[in-house]
């Protein structure tokens, strides 16, 4: 029996694919948690329909109609009779329906008997939305078949606050300090600046993609990507105004799909800009970063856009927020804790003024660590990337005093 555990809400839970689900209930309590999960973004392709009834309502309504993939049934205990119920439903369902029992009762033996009768599983109320779209979406996950990768988003809640440049930061990061495969997708098709970050010119990118959905598969997505380093990868934006980047909702939807299969972490610079789009990748990346300026256009934006994000994640931990380009000379500023306390969040980090370590970087298509690998700045990217992620941080000191002549002798041979 699944119960609910810190481990399960913070588990990276897969999204439900696009399937159907079907729940028979008979407390409103039950109808309400099921309710709530369906409006999880892990549930935006699946179709969910709640009635009540139990499992007799169930067995009733499969006597003469498909079922669906996925049932969900309700039931009180010994008075519902969910074994006869159970018993009659299997000969009306059909072949790969799952079938999910929400019970009142913690009851080994009676756990046994569900599952002997092919339940896949039981879970105990009160059941949270979590624990339930997490029993989903393990219904649909093969065996042996490795974990979906994590998304990270990073967005700007104004233009020019140096959010492109901390994304790409945090994925060379995480790539090089935590070891682990990364994608960093810079989906500014438009006005993208990964490219010339990372110091590549590749032909291709992510326009292609999004252009030609019809040939997307994971063969193209791998020749689309660009390497970097060994643990790190570019998907770039052409950077080019031949065509307009009027896009649809799901425009991403199918690339980042991919990529999830692909990698396990998949960092996504998200531009500067409101659309139906841009909302669908924010709401539905496994983390948010929000980069902010101590000022009070950032503050205004910053609250309308967690207003708006806990409507559309409400079983998620409010974003990430990054204070960037802090302590300008001369500048007035709205001070960190009058920042926090008005939006009731503390920054998750907050990043100095330094314009000679990013302006050195971003002329010279190098990250602020191979620039100056003990600055403040190099640190707290460190932190942040080993908090997105739930590591301890891979602390490093300079290995070598050449270490940022050899890492950008090395991008040179290598462009």
């Amino acid at each position: 029996m699944m119960a609910v555990t810190p481990e399960t809400s913070e588990r990276l839970i897969a999204p439900v694919p696009r399937i159907t689900i079907q729940a028979f209930c008979e407390t409103a309590e039950a109808a309400a948690a099921i309710e709530a999960a369906g409006t999880d973004r892990r549930m935006q392709k699946a179709h969910l329909k709640i009635q009540m009834g139990g499992a007799a309502a169930a067995v009733e309504a499969y006597r003469n109609a498909p079922t669906p993939n996925v049932i969900i049934i309700e039931t009180q205990g010994p008075r519902s009779r969910p074994l006869e119920h159970l018993d009659s439903l299997a000969e009306v369902c059909d072949a790969g329906t799952r079938v999910l029992v929400i019970g009142h009762v913690n009851d080994v033996l009676l756990y046994r008997q569900f599952l002997q009768r092919g339940v896949s599983d039981y879970l105990m109320v009160p059941v949270e939305p979590l624990t339930l779209i997490a029993s989903i979406s393990d219904l649909f996950t093969a065996p042996g078949v490795k974990p979906v990768g994590r998304t990270v988003a990073v967005y700007g809640v104004r233009g020019g606050i140096g959010a492109s440049t901390l994304a790409h930061n945090l994925a060379w990061t995480i790539a090089r300090d935590q070891k682990l495969q990364t994608v960093i997708a810079d989906l500014d098709i438009a006005f993208g600046t990964a490219s010339l970050n990372f110091n590549q010119d590749p032909p291709q990118g992510i326009a292609e993609a999004v252009f030609a959905p019809e040939r997307l598969d994971s063969a193209l997505v791998e020749r689309l990507l660009s390497k970097c380093s060994d643990n790190l990868s570019l998907l770039s934006a052409p950077a080019s105004l031949d065509r307009t980047t009027d896009l649809s909702e799901s425009a991403f939807d199918a690339v980042i799909e991919h990529l999830r299969a692909a990698v396990p972490c998949i960092v996504l610079d998200v531009p500067h800009q409101w659309s139906a789009w841009t909302r669908r990748v924010l709401t539905g990346a496994d983390e948010l970063i929000v980069v902010a300026g101590p000022d009070l256009t950032c503050l205004r934006n910053t609250k309308n856009l967690l207003g708006m994000l806990q409507n559309g994640r409400p079983n998620d931990g409010a974003p990430r927020i990054v204070l960037n380009g802090t302590g300008l000379p001369k500048r007035p500023e709205i001070g960190t804790a009058e920042f926090a306390k008005a939006l009731e969040v503390p920054p998750a980090a907050v990043i100095p003024f330094d314009p000679g370590l990013f302006g050195t970087a971003a002329n010279n298509g190098q990250m602020i660590a191979e620039v100056q690998p003990n600055a403040k700045a190099t640190e707290i990217v460190a932190e942040l990337a080993a908090a997105v992620l739930g590591r301890p941080e891979a602390r490093r000191g300079r290995a070598n005093l050449f270490e940022p002549l050899l890492a950008k002798l090395g991008r040179r041979k290598a462009s």
